[in-house]
């Protein structure tokens, strides 16, 4: 088995977002794990339906992140130009179903997309507040949803987690949505990488104390699904962080310092 960092998104945000300072590039950093059968994606970034209509993403998300739109970026690109067959992607597992984490699942309408249970339910049904996180065009096409509803296992200290496998498992870390998801993947050699989603977005949160660009924690705050969970959770990380950082390597979505750091020679 292999894993490689991919970047499905760049961002180039607003300096400025309710008049906080931001950062100047952010990143969708997605992973793909080459198993003996068949290729697994955690994430897609964006997809070519959304490159081709970028108007789907709404215009308040385009004008406070101002998505630079590659089409080179795509994971289906990517995995062209690392020699693969996207036909031959099997399984794809969302952190969440946020616009710029699953806009690329219609580019593999075969895969099997895995996603924890309230996520799917907050996306197919979303109240008032939640509408403008997701987008139904990214999933116009029909997936093959597998919805994973809270499970009885643990890991290191996290409850209710589902094994989709050795290699994979899915950690239940609501707030950020109401059904967020970290994905665990075996990292070649031993150890575990933990891809956080947006249950974090700046790699000083993950530290204690925990540092996180103004602009950032704002936007963080506005999008939150629920507070108290949100901030209970990333706590969650914190401790797991500090006690298995030789053994876990911790990363989220959207910083580019961490993506940098893990993609730097192509994979983990």
């Amino acid at each position: 088995m292999s894993v490689t960092h991919l970047n499905c998104a760049s961002f180039r945000p607003a300096l400025t977002f309710g008049g906080r300072a931001m950062p100047r590039t952010v990143v969708a950093h997605c992973l793909l794990v080459e198993r003996p059968d068949g290729l697994l994606l955690v994430d897609t970034g964006f997809g070519t339906g959304d490159l081709a209509d970028p108007r789907r993403l709404g215009q308040p998300f385009r004008a406070i992140l101002r998505p630079v739109l590659d089409p080179a970026e795509t994971a289906i690109a990517q995995l062209r130009r690392l020699g693969h067959d996207p036909a031959d992607v099997t399984d794809v597992v969302l952190t969440h179903l946020d616009l710029d984490h699953a806009g690329g699942i219609g580019d593999f309408p075969f895969a099997r997309v895995h996603v924890h249970a309230a996520e799917l339910d907050a996306a197919l049904h979303p109240t008032l507040k939640e509408r403008g996180r997701y987008r139904s065009p990214q999933w116009a096409h029909g997936p093959r949803w597998v919805r994973h509803h809270t499970a009885g296992d643990s890991w290191l200290g996290l409850e209710s987690v589902t094994v989709l496998g050795d290699d994979v498992l899915l950690v239940p870390l609501a707030g950020h949505s109401r059904g967020h998801s970290a994905v665990a993947v075996a990292r070649p050699g031993g150890g575990w990488l933990l891809h956080a989603g947006d249950a974090y977005f700046a790699a000083g949160e993950k530290e204690t104390p925990r540092t996180c660009p103004p602009g950032l924690r704002l936007f963080q705050s506005l999008t939150q699904a629920d507070s108290h969970l949100r901030h209970s959770n990333q706590e969650r990380l914190r401790e797991l962080y500090a006690a298995h950082r030789d053994d876990v390597t911790v990363f989220s979505a959207h910083d580019p310092a961490e993506y940098a750091a893990l993609s730097g020679t192509g994979g983990a």
